[in-house]
C-alpha cells in the first residue's frame, strides 16, 4: 500500500499489465492480428472487415466482460460510481467515434502500437495521456 494512495494495488496492476501484454502477444503470434479492442469489436459487429474470423472476434469481445465477472467472483464486487446509464451510453458512443477517427483505441495504440514503435501510436498515446491528465486536473479543480 502506498501512503498517498491508500487504495493503490501496485502488484495487482503489474499482474494485470503482464496479462494484457501476454494476451496481446498471443493474439499477434497466434493470428497475426493486433489486439486492438475497437477493431476487434468492429469486426465482431460487422462494421469493419478483417482477416480475423468473426467467431474469434466475438469470443474476444465476450471474454472481456466474462473475465471481469471471474475477477469479481474471486475478489468480490467492485465499487463503481456512474452518473447514469444514458451518460454511459453517450460516453460509449463518443469513444466509439473517437476510435474510428483515431484509427484505433487506447489498447491498440498504447499496448500494441507502442510495442511496434509506431509513430502514429506514439502520437495517439501521448494525446490520450495528455487529455486524461488535463481532465483529472479540471475535475479536481472543481471538487
Amino acid at each position: 500500500m502506498l501512503a498517498a494512495f491508500p487504495q493503490a494495488a501496485p502488484l495487482a496492476g503489474l499482474g494485470g499489465g503482464v496479462l494484457i501484454g501476454l494476451a496481446a502477444a498471443v493474439m499477434l503470434l497466434g493470428s497475426g492480428r493486433i489486439a486492438g479492442v475497437s477493431g476487434i469489436f468492429a469486426r465482431a459487429t460487422g462494421v469493419a472487415s478483417s482477416s480475423l474470423p468473426r467467431l474469434a472476434a466475438w469470443a474476444f469481445v465476450l471474454g472481456l466482460p466474462l473475465g471481469a465477472l471471474v475477477v469479481m467472483a474471486v475478489n468480490g464486487p467492485i465499487a463503481a460510481h456512474f452518473l447514469s446509464l444514458p451518460w454511459i451510453a453517450v460516453a460509449g458512443l463518443v469513444v466509439g467515434v473517437g476510435t474510428r477517427l483515431g484509427s484505433g483505441c487506447t489498447s491498440g495504440h498504447g499496448v500494441c502500437g507502442l510495442s511496434r514503435l509506431s509513430p502514429r501510436s506514439m502520437v495517439a498515446t501521448l494525446t490520450f495521456m495528455a487529455t486524461g491528465i488535463a481532465t483529472v486536473a479540471i475535475v479536481n479543480a472543481f471538487n
